[in-house]
């Protein structure tokens, strides 16, 4: 390691000598000056010093000048004062302006290397410290972009097991496939058209992703007669929210959009199923999806009826605001323009999407 190097400034050449020779003695490497000005070009010329002693009355530029402009050039090298006047007063001006510290002359060969030696542990300290925390910060960067990435992939495979729960539902019953990929879509436009956050938003989409995959346990023999249920297959099917919710609850990153599936069915003003939950009792995703089956059930071919239009489905889902639909979430509907709709309904359908965020980001507020 190469030895420390002093910049020694004093208007008196044997003050400067021997204090450079008290140094030198110690294995540090020293430079002089006769003035503040000078001392300050040697510092401006690219030299590197690890420490500045300097006196503190001399003519052109005095110590505190010298210390101020040296502190703003190089604030972690540290500069010891050195002076002759017994006044505390000058001591602690020379201390608030950055000196490190000072010594009063006349002084000892060993009260200055101490001096000098503290003053270069604490520059070596202070070094050390700036230099683990740019390494801690990076390191926090770097696991940071880790669990960044970590979080993204497990983003990912949370969208494959839900196409895994919606193939399972497809092969069961080919009319949902379209349905649920529509109705999530719609679900995300108003979400997103409400101002709900990105991981609203996700949970939202699940939510409604998911709705219909509790038919999964109703017998084939209701899930796919032609004709009208009877009473009792009618209150089977009904069970399809809560059994729903049982499925996709026991997933652990499911467990909001398990609130939406159980509840999806539920009405504005309580006369929903299974629990006759109303108003605010029903979770907003819950609220926000209503409208968004309403809209694709009403807009998608039956075969007791030909598709209606998107106009005639904002009609009737005004109709019904208060009632089935929260009248809120109605209003910020209404305010959607139909060509969404439609765009969405296409782009759906033509690129056989199975969870459709990137299709609404980039329709949704074009």
């Amino acid at each position: 390691m190469p030895p420390d190097r002093i910049l020694v400034v004093d208007d008196e050449e044997t003050i400067r000598e021997i204090v450079s020779s008290m140094l030198a003695s110690a294995q540090f490497q020293t430079r002089q000056a006769s003035s503040g000005v000078e001392a300050l070009a040697l510092l401006d010329s690219g030299e590197e010093f690890d420490l500045v002693l300097s006196d503190l009355m001399m003519a052109e530029m005095d110590g505190i000048a010298l210390l101020e402009r040296a502190k703003e050039r190089f604030p972690s090298m540290p500069v010891v004062m050195v002076t002759a006047v017994h006044d505390i007063q000058v001591a602690l001006q020379a201390l608030r302006n950055g000196a490190y510290d000072y010594l009063l002359k006349p002084f000892e060969r060993e009260q200055l290397l101490a001096t000098v030696r503290r003053a270069l542990e604490t520059r070596r300290l202070k070094r050390e410290n700036d230099a683990y925390r740019t390494n801690l910060e990076a390191l926090v960067a770097a696991r940071t972009q880790q669990w960044k990435t970590a979080l993204s992939n497990l983003e990912k495979s949370y969208d494959v097991t839900l196409e895994a729960l919606g193939d399972a539902l497809d092969a069961k019953d080919a009319e949902t496939e379209g349905h649920s990929k529509r109705v999530t879509a719609y679900t995300i436009a108003i979400a997103r058209k409400m101002g709900l956050a990105k991981e609203e938003i996700s949970v939202v989409a699940r939510g409604a992703f998911l709705h219909d995959i509790g038919k999964m346990a109703i017998p084939d023999s209701i899930l796919r007669k032609p004709g009208k249920l009877t009473e009792d297959e009618m209150a089977l099917m009904r069970e399809h929210a809560y059994s729903g919710y049982k499925i996709v609850s026991r997933i652990p990153f499911l467990g909001e959009a398990a609130e939406i599936v159980y509840s999806h069915q539920e009405w504005y003003d309580g006369s929903g199923y299974p629990r006759g939950l109303k108003e605010e009792e029903i979770p907003l995703g819950a609220r926000i999806f209503s409208i968004a089956d309403t809209l694709d059930a009403i807009t998608s071919p039956r075969p007791y009826r030909p598709a209606q239009t998107f106009d005639a489905a904002r009609k009737e889902i005004e109709k019904w605001s208060g009632r089935q639909f929260d009248p809120q979430i109605v209003q910020v509907f209404l305010e959607m323009p139909d060509n969404l709709w439609e765009d969405l309904r296409k782009d759906i359908d033509n690129q056989n999407m199975r969870f459709p965020h990137h299709v609404v980001a980039a329709k949704t507020f074009r």
